[in-house]
């Protein structure tokens, strides 16, 4: 593991997230206001992946905040959940793997159980509107997989 490559992925992901909900809450909570904050993870988190440890590493530490910042503001009536997106047609993805547009579909269609087409940004911005709105107003430290049912390739 590249630790200078990890290093950038943990400021990032993981303390780049924890600032965003430090700050959302410290305004929240002096302003008494109830309401959400929604994280993004990965759904590289809760599988695993035996080539992106540090990526896996610093989504996992976006998990972990969620549910202890979900525990300790939750006296203040806010919610804190995140969206753990799965593969999807995006610049990085074809980046990092070389793809073209209409093969990348295909590749990521393969590595999900729900047929009928890929997920889409589109798809993950209805699940944080979701989590960001009274349908949710119970739910606190979820993680919500919108991942097609994403089935590793180990």
């Amino acid at each position: 593991m590249d630790l200078s490559a990890y290093d950038k992925l943990i400021a990032v992901n993981a303390r780049g997230m924890a600032a965003c909900v430090k700050h959302a809450a410290t305004a929240m909570v002096e302003g008494h206001v109830r309401g959400s904050i929604v994280c993004t993870a990965s759904i590289a988190a809760s599988v695993s992946s035996k080539n992106f440890v540090d990526y896996v590493m610093s989504k996992y530490a976006v998990l972990g905040l969620v549910r202890c910042a979900s525990l300790k503001l939750g006296a203040y009536g806010i919610r804190v959940n995140c969206v753990s997106p799965g593969p999807m047609g995006t610049p990085l993805l074809k980046e990092l793997f070389g793809y073209e547009n209409e093969e990348e579909d295909k590749v990521v269609e393969s590595n999900q159980y729900l047929k009928g087409g890929a997920l889409r940004p589109k798809n993950v911005a209805n699940a944080v509107v979701f989590l960001a709105f009274e349908d949710s107003e119970f739910i606190t430290g979820h993680n919500l997989a919108v991942d097609g049912g994403y089935k590793p390739s180990v």
